[in-house]
């Protein structure tokens, strides 16, 4: 299994085959789930005291605070220099060489 990774921003990276939606905190209901993750000590501020931008949601129910927009974060998967799934193969290759 290949993990891609993906800087969100303060030398902070997250695994993006974990990651079930990157949400814009301006929504009430987001605000909600923030407050649930607080409470149940599932959130993780990786904004270094900057205003957080996105709540990023992980298929564990952490949730995880960045001080980047999510159409950064997209933008950065986006611009990858090929799939992943190339890059696993690449490296399988690579390997059994």
């Amino acid at each position: 299994m290949c993990t891609e990774l993906v800087h969100i921003g303060f030398g902070n990276v997250i695994a993006v085959n974990r990651v079930i939606a990157f949400l814009s905190i301006n929504q009430q209901p987001i605000k909600r789930l923030l407050r649930e993750a607080r409470e149940k000590e599932l959130l993780i501020d990786a904004t270094h005291g900057r205003k957080a931008k996105t709540a990023i949601l992980f298929e564990t129910g952490h949730m995880m605070l960045a001080a980047v927009t999510a159409e950064t974060i997209a933008h950065r998967l986006a611009t990858a220099s090929m799939p992943s799934d190339e890059r696993c193969e690449e490296k399988v290759e690579l390997g059994s060489i």
